[in-house]
């Protein structure tokens, strides 16, 4: 089964509302028995691409996931790439700066984990961080150390928001294809995931009072990830947002995506030229005495 994703990619230069984009969708399996049988299906495809990848060593991958609290970000990466060779996969959290980290460039820390050819990146909140949550937060802006012309700048969102396009655009040429996934949660279904991580005790370790505090900034958020979208997402880095109230659904178009991603390479083994293969007969002569 192959799930119609093009709906979920955010155009560039599109005006974002997200109050117009469905958190929940008609369910792509018909149980989950059937959800298994499909996730399944894309992790062995994923596990394929991925061994293609490794071999070109010509492309990588970054994967960035973005999105509220609660809205199932840990959960993504670990279905959707559980099927994937870890020496050729790393995953990165970023969480507050470290003092090293806020005397550099916004851009700085995550630069540093970028995957190498041949590899797939993922990264669990970005450099986006910086124009959300410093965006809704300016104290944490404040803290970073900025000249002051630059922090009175009248376009210095706009200016961020280049610097991370110039970024993916640079990247992009160098062989690094940058998928961008926003998990669209509801208000409603983030309270309920919230109740059952007080409920869970097994989950009691991801919730705390600062998650609240954040929640009530719900709608500045929304603000911020509307203007970071549309101005972000380009022909070759765009920005996806998945529906997130189901995280079956979510992981299903996920996996599609990145398929799709990787499919889009026309990847194959590097074939032997003549003189490899007069090498490889050599080595096998020299083996089967």
């Amino acid at each position: 089964m192959k799930t119609d994703c093009e709906g979920f990619r955010v155009a560039e230069g599109e005006k974002v509302e997200l109050a117009l984009r469905p958190t929940t969708i008609k369910p792509l399996y018909r149980s989950h028995k059937h959800y298994r049988a499909l996730i399944e299906e894309y992790i062995a495809e994923l596990s394929v691409q991925q061994s293609l990848l490794y071999a070109n060593n010509s492309h990588s991958l970054l994967l960035i996931f973005q999105a509220m609290d609660a809205a199932g970000k840990d959960s993504a990466i670990k279905h959707v790439m559980s099927g994937v060779n870890p020496q050729g996969c790393q995953v990165v959290s970023f969480k507050h700066p470290s003092t090293a980290e806020l005397a550099h460039d916004f851009l700085w820390r995550t630069t540093r984990c970028l995957p190498e050819r041949g590899q797939i990146g993922i990264f669990n909140r970005s450099y986006y961080e910086e124009v959300l949550i410093v965006r809704v937060q300016p104290e944490i802006l404040r803290s970073e150390g900025l000249p002051a012309e630059a922090l009175e700048a009248k376009d210095f969102w706009q200016q961020r928001y280049r610097s991370i396009s110039d970024l993916e655009r640079h990247l992009h040429h160098k062989g690094t294809r940058i998928i961008k996934f926003f998990l669209h949660l509801s208000k409603e279904e983030q309270r309920q995931r919230f109740l059952r991580r007080i409920d869970e005790p097994d989950k009691n370790w991801k919730f705390s009072m600062d998650d609240v505090e954040q929640r009530k900034a719900w709608t500045q958020y929304q603000e911020a990830y509307e203007a970071c979208l549309g101005a972000t997402s380009t022909i070759d880095s765009p920005w996806y947002a998945v529906p997130a109230d189901d995280k079956q659904n979510t992981h299903l178009i996920i996996s599609q995506i990145i398929l799709d991603a990787l499919k889009g390479l026309r990847m194959s083994y590097p074939q032997s030229d003549r003189a490899r293969k007069r090498e490889l007969q050599a080595i096998r002569k020299h083996l089967e005495k």
